[in-house]
């Protein structure tokens, strides 16, 4: 296990000192590293070689075939034209609400004018890197640390066009910076992890809330729609009910003026008088079968088992109506009145009550005396 880890840890170390000598070697070039001047050369593809005469900057070598004078000329720098990525390493920073994090970032820049890169700065590598890191520690400065991860890509833009701007006099054009880790303290992960469950309950009270409301909503207006249903279909049952009463009550007025008009005709004809005072006295035989069916009390005349007697009792009562009827009938051309059919109907459904005949009786005679009074 100690041997495993030991490998591990050499081959981590070989391999930041390999990256980092590949960086240094792709920006700039040290005098130890530069090529030596052959007369003949040849620069390879995506790189410019700095010569200088006399100590003097003379010109920048193009990619391809190149001659040089021995011992005056000597190439001074390679600055390599590829996209170089630059690991900006983890520095402290201060949010505006006194929260102290931990940021790295990666930058990736390309060099555009070898001669500026060369004399503009000493080590473009260096000066490029401390740029971003200030940058970023100014910029973290002006924000509070909720919103440093919604301004991510905000802070990348800002340091990119910062750098731009300064880097210009070094020939280094910026491309662009991404924020690779930002590390919280303990403390304030905690915190911050009790603010999101808080947040998630509260969310969820809320959901559970609204769906609370809304299923009432929903119920009360069930409720609400049922009762104006109900409403109308009991306003529609009443209306057809009155209806059918009304037409029935249309439709018994009719028969029973019907009726009326065919009993008048009869009466008229030829031994129409006889034949009315026969049926009532069958209705009024009738009457008395149907007493004490339907209650416990009964009106019986004195002369109940006599029923001769009684027959007779209500053809006088019809024979003095229809006198009475026949004088009037003579003074309206021979129409029947209303009145004396409403008498033999009274008749009617006093035989069918069993109503006293001797009141009905009296009643009749009273009322002949008031009519010969007034004829």
């Amino acid at each position: 296990m100690m041997r495993s880890f030991r490998q591990t840890s050499l081959l981590k170390c070989r391999r930041a000192l390999y990256l980092s000598y590949q960086q240094h070697q792709l920006l700039s070039t040290t005098s130890r590293d530069r090529p030596f001047n052959t007369v003949i050369l040849f620069v390879p593809q995506q790189e410019a070689w700095v010569v200088e005469r006399f100590g003097k900057y003379h010109a920048t070598l193009n990619p391809g075939f190149n001659i040089l004078i021995p011992v005056i000329d000597s190439i001074k720098y390679v600055q390599v034209l590829k996209e170089i990525a630059i690991e900006v390493p983890e520095q402290h920073a201060i949010t505006s609400d006194n929260v102290t994090l931990k940021i790295d970032g990666v930058l990736y820049v390309k060099v555009t004018d070898p001669y500026k890169t060369s004399y503009g700065v000493e080590d473009p590598e260096f000066a490029i890197t401390q740029l971003a890191q200030t940058t970023m520690r100014s910029e973290i400065g002006k924000i509070p640390l909720d919103t440093v991860f919604k301004e991510r890509d905000a802070l990348n833009i800002y340091i990119v066009e910062t750098l731009n701007k300064a880097a210009d006099a070094w020939g280094i054009n910026c491309l662009r910076y991404e924020i690779k880790n930002i590390e919280l303290p303990k403390k304030v992960q905690e915190a911050m992890q009790m603010q999101v469950e808080a947040e998630r309950k509260k969310r969820a009270a809320i959901l559970e809330s609204e769906g609370i409301k809304e299923a009432d909503i929903n119920v009360a207006q069930g409720k609400k729609q049922a009762r104006i249903l109900n409403s109308e279909a009991n306003k529609l049952e009443q209306i057809n009910q009155a209806q059918g009463e009304a037409q029935a009550i249309l439709a018994k007025a009719s028969a029973q003026a019907t009726s009326v008009e065919v009993i008048a005709a009869a009466l008229r004809q030829k031994n129409g008088m006889n034949a009315v005072s026969m049926k009532i006295a069958e209705q009024y035989v009738a009457a008395f079968g149907n007493l004490a069916k339907k209650g416990n009390t009964v009106l019986l005349p004195n002369s109940t088992g006599d029923i001769s007697s009684m027959v007779t009792q209500a053809m006088a009562i019809y024979n003095n109506i229809s006198n009475n009827k026949q004088l009037q009938a003579s003074e309206v051309d021979g129409e029947l009145d209303d009145a004396t059919v409403d008498e033999i109907n009274v008749l009617k459904d006093n035989a069918m009550k069993g109503t006293d005949l001797d009141s009905i009786t009296k009643d009749t005679a009273l009322t002949d005396k008031d009519s010969k009074s007034k004829s």
